[in-house]
């Protein structure tokens, strides 16, 4: 048996570029995965290429009624609710210059829909015995980033509901974690870079221990193991997928001190 055989997942967002990875991940584990996302050809297209248990609805998570449906249809169609990630996001941000709407609507996609995703689908997993929600933060939650105010703050937010989450849902049986992800390659970065990954790579490569990027495959694989048995005693805990990136310093992966000498 796969580790995730008769679970099912929920997945916001499951039409980026990461969000097909963790869809494919989790539904490779066993699962069948439900997609909400905006992009409506990009989803389509991602149910389509994994069959029978798969299951796309347009959903903008902005919208609790569109949330509700979501949820019950893919109740409906396998049987109930075992997971959630809520990995949908938003990258609006012009920093200080940004805004009271842009804030506004950058916290009510990276932070309230992701509860509002939580409190539709916490009934479903009780009904269950328990589940385990993954929510995407990022390691912006936890430097300055230059010109940077919305995304940061949403995700350091998210990062404190997670613990918050934990503590609540835990007499449910209902883990609560959250993975951040350091650099990896996705539609921003390929938009940026020309789509150009040797490029980004050596760009990312002082910032990271590991020297590179990450691949979306390799930020699921965390996704799967959190919203597996193998995670049992896992709750309220902040996953760094990023190449080790939060474990270094304000000198980077480069020898500073040798370069006094230069």
């Amino acid at each position: 048996m796969s580790e995730l055989d008769g679970k099912t997942a929920l997945v916001t967002g499951g039409a980026t570029l990461i969000g097909r990875a963790v869809v494919h991940a989790l539904h490779t584990a066993g699962a069948a995965v439900a997609v909400a996302d905006i992009d409506e050809e990009g989803g389509r297209s991602v149910a389509d290429e994994l069959g029978d248990r798969a299951l796309f609805e347009r959903t903008d998570i902005r919208d609790d009624a569109a949330v509700d449906r979501f949820v019950a249809a893919a109740a409906e169609r396998f049987g109930g609710i075992d997971i959630l990630v809520n990995l949908a996001c938003s990258y609006l941000d012009e920093g200080g210059a940004s805004p009271r709407a842009d804030w506004l609507e950058s916290l009510d996609v990276n932070v309230v829909s992701a509860v509002m995703m939580t409190r539709a689908v916490r009934p479903h997993m009780r009904a269950r015995g328990g589940g385990a929600i993954v929510n995407f933060t990022s390691i912006s939650s936890q430097v300055a980033q230059t010109g940077r105010w919305l995304y940061p703050v949403g995700k350091a937010a998210l990062v404190q509901l997670t613990r918050n989450m934990a503590m609540d849902l835990a007499p449910d049986g209902i883990r609560v974690n959250s993975v951040s992800a350091g650099w990896t390659w996705s539609k921003v970065m390929v938009e940026l870079s020309g789509d150009d990954r040797a490029k980004t790579d050596r760009v990312a490569a002082p910032f990271h221990l590991l020297g590179r990027v990450g691949d979306p495959e390799e930020v699921a694989n965390v996704v799967v193991f959190l919203a597996g048995d193998k995670a049992s005693f896992v709750t309220g805990a902040d996953w760094a997928v990023d190449g080790g990136y939060s474990a270094m310093g304000p000198e980077q992966a480069e020898p500073a001190i040798q370069k006094l000498q230069q």
